[in-house]
């Protein structure tokens, strides 16, 4: 659950961005992209150790 939200999260804030930046499509599709992969690896990172947290207490 917690890579979806940050998947989403990173696809606005993405996209948000290359807007700011005056991108065009494939620019702000890039950035989406881009930024969700990165979210979606620190959701990883933090599902698992918190299911280490949680399955040892």
């Amino acid at each position: 659950m917690i890579i979806i939200v940050l998947g989403i999260t990173g696809v606005l804030i993405g996209g948000i961005t290359a807007r700011k930046r005056r991108g065009n499509r494939k620019d702000i599709a890039q950035y989406a992209v881009g930024f969700a992969m990165a979210f979606m690896v620190v959701g990883m990172i933090l599902t698992v150790i918190l299911d280490r947290i949680l399955s040892a207490a």
